[in-house]
């Protein structure tokens, strides 16, 4: 693949990004003031943070934002040295640009300050985010700092009280179809709607998973609704809603537990995969609520089994029964 197409397709304005209608609002706001105050943009992978900081950063500079954007993934040196230098335990110099001594420098532009990205601000160890927030507190006059992370509350209070938090939600299925299908045409794909709901299906509401999976799949050729299942080893809906019906609507457990080994057995999906598949078509499925309720409890508690140890074969099997008692207590 030459290009990234997450990369190609990122949108170059604020008003270009999807699902986050409220936070592009504030940010378009700062925006018109000229000014930003310290940010954590708190949120799900592939919901739009990182594109949101630039799209920020070039409607504040125009062509001049990236001398006054500054990206930095908290991950990559998760210590302190990452915000006060250079040096390592040792003294010697990494050759990482610090917060701290970028920071310092004085802005390149008539807003008066600039800014610095930090991503995956959360993975900071305790120490590297007492040292930020005091190079927030000295700089503030002159740099204005966006954190990045899943999870806000991983962010020390000291730091997210000098900080407007804004929360990226997971993005609908709708936005990233209209997404996927902006950008197969403009590459000349042709996608079937089922090929689209497949993508936005696996991607579960990450714009970046999806944009991914659309370009592998151009790369080999294969676009078919079943590549884009077997790339992250799922399998299609249809065949996780054979299951749950043999089991919960017919009673068949042993034909069940045959689609059951030749989901595990021949394709590979691992148990803790055939119960999100499950859960997706159970929460799709009609039925009374009650007897819902007693399968998602019942697909909840195999879940936290088979996470704290238990076999998946026997509990699934052990699902799979009691499946076939719920649907005969509301046959």
């Amino acid at each position: 693949m030459n290009e990234i197409w997450t990369e190609k397709f990122r949108p170059k304005n604020l008003s270009e990004i999807v699902g986050q209608k409220e936070n592009i609002e504030k940010l378009k706001g700062f925006v018109r003031a000229k000014d930003v105050p310290h940010l954590i943009f708190s949120g799900p992978a592939g919901t739009g943070k990182t594109t949101a900081a630039m799209a920020l950063a070039i409607e504040l500079y125009g062509e001049a934002w990236k001398e006054n954007f500054l990206e930095l993934n908290a991950s990559n040196n998760r210590g302190i040295n990452v915000i006060r230098g250079h040096e390592d335990r040792e003294g010697k110099d990494t050759g990482l640009v610090s917060v701290k001594d970028y920071a310092r420098l004085k802005p390149s532009n008539d807003l008066g300050f600039k800014l610095i990205f930090l991503d995956e601000a959360d993975q900071l160890t305790g120490d590297a985010q007492a040292a930020l927030r005091r190079t927030m507190e000295v700089y503030s006059s002159s740099t204005r700092f966006i954190l990045s992370c899943n999870y806000s509350s991983q962010i020390i209070p000291p730091i997210q009280s000098r900080c407007v938090i804004m929360r990226f939600r997971s993005l609908e299925e709708s936005a990233i179809k209209d997404r996927i299908r902006q950008i197969s045409g403009q590459e000349k794909l042709a996608l079937s709607n089922e090929i689209v709901d497949a993508i936005a299906e696996v991607a579960e509401g990450d714009m970046r998973k999806a944009i991914n999976v659309l370009q592998t799949m151009a790369s080999s050729g294969d676009i078919t609704e079943k590549r884009v299942y077997e790339m992250f080893g799922y399998s299609s809906s249809e065949e996780f809603a054979s299951l749950v019906s043999a089991a919960l609507e017919h009673g068949l457990f042993d034909e069940a537990r045959e689609k059951l080994d030749e989901l595990m057995i021949k394709m590979g999906v691992s148990g803790i995969d055939i119960l999100r598949g499950m859960h997706s078509v159970v929460r799709r499925h009609r039925m009374p609520g009650k007897e819902k309720l007693e399968v998602i409890i019942a697909l909840a508690e195999a879940e936290y089994r088979i996470v704290e140890g238990g076999s998946d074969n026997i509990q699934l099997d052990a699902l799979l029964a009691r499946l076939v008692k719920i649907g005969s207590e509301f046959s």
